[in-house]
């Protein structure tokens, strides 16, 4: 990519689109196009096509999604499948018809089989039944994967997709009911330790609340106390986590080194399987998790497992031979990540949740 190339970041306000424009602007590009979702809806196909034949980018970074926790995913089955189909759908479509150069897709791990051996290597896809908990946005995102790579060999485009692991970084989604687990322990044991310590105006601030009835009232659905702080499942299940700066770093790599062709084994007849995992080849269990976090928050309370919430798939971890095999490895670790973060929720937090 030259430094004055048109470059399209779909998502930007999120955790990787974020991280992806922060990227590209500190290595010197500075022809990056972006729009929210109220300037373009990219459900509408009207208002996708409007914008790629007035913008024409010539890279497109596709970072927007629906996205969720266990219970979001859950609850919110038919939005999820809905508005990730017509995104990619559109984003692609119109990236084909206007002459992208190159697109990379993002999707996520969540793809492989509930059973599948670990680590989780690329050719798993489709071998099995998925977790179902989640299975409408896996579907959407396979449906990507295979979006992209039809295209590229119908069409003779450069389409590449990502699958990240679990990630977690600045302008993370710390909201209790939505967020995913690793900024909402974050922010349910930050609470908890504020109320230990009696603080209430940091209480009421954090929560954009008037009163410590409401504030104590609204905690209480997710049992976060002074004295303890619930977290759903047994914290057995174990999970691989990679800072979003890393993650950004990995696509504009992806973007500037690699092409489709680098991605499969042109030996082969049947081209498949051609999307890279991106992640540190490395998990904890969720208790563990949770312990560090607590240790970072510095909250001396109770941490009490509820087994009677799902725990999801036991394991998800990444096999990153291939992004390895490509050029790329991971820089951040999970105990700095987590330091890292919760500085980042201190200084920012006030400004970002609920606005």
């Amino acid at each position: 990519m030259k430094k004055d190339a048109k470059i399209y970041i779909a998502g930007h306000r999120g955790l990787v689109g974020s991280a992806i424009l922060k990227n590209l602007q500190a290595k010197g590009y500075t022809n990056i196009v972006y729009r929210t979702h109220a300037e373009v809806n990219l459900c509408d196909p009207t208002a996708v096509e409007a914008f790629f034949a007035q913008e024409k980018p010539e890279y497109v970074f596709l970072a927007a999604a629906k996205v969720g926790g266990i219970v979001a995913n859950n609850t919110y089955r038919a939005e999820f499948i809905y508005d990730n189909l017509m995104i990619q759908n559109n984003v692609v479509h119109q990236s084909y018809v206007h002459g992208v150069k190159k697109l990379l897709f993002l999707g996520s791990t969540c793809i492989y089989p509930k059973n599948a051996p670990q680590p989780l290597k690329e050719t798993y896809l489709l071998t099995d039944e998925l977790e179902y908990t989640n299975e409408p946005y896996a579907i959407a995102k396979i449906a990507g994967i295979k979006l992209c790579e039809s295209y590229n060999l119908q069409y003779g485009t450069n389409f590449i997709s990502v699958m990240p692991t679990n990630l977690y970084g600045p302008n993370d989604n710390f909201d209790l009911e939505k967020s995913h687990v690793l900024p909402a322990l974050i922010r349910k044991i930050h609470l908890a330790k504020l109320l230990k310590e009696g603080k209430n105006d940091e209480v009421l601030d954090d929560l954009k609340m008037t009163s410590m009835e409401e504030a104590t009232e609204f905690l209480k659905r997710f049992n976060v106390s002074s004295s303890s702080v619930e977290i759903w499942g047994s914290g057995k299940p174990k999970r691989e986590f990679l800072w979003s700066e890393d993650m950004a770093d990995a696509c504009v790599f992806i973007m500037e080194q690699r092409d489709f062709k680098d991605t499969y084994d042109s030996s082969n007849p049947e081209i498949r399987n051609t999307h890279i995992n991106i992640g540190t080849g490395v998990d904890i269990s969720i208790g563990e998790l949770a312990e560090m976090i607590k240790e970072t928050v510095g909250y001396d309370g109770d941490l009490v497992f509820n087994t009677s919430k799902p725990d999801g798939t036991m394991r998800k971890l990444t096999d990153v031979s291939k992004l390895n095999s490509l050029g790329w490895k991971h820089k951040i670790e999970l105990q700095e990540g987590v330091r890292k973060m919760y500085e980042w929720y201190l200084s920012e937090v006030n400004v970002k949740i609920n606005s």
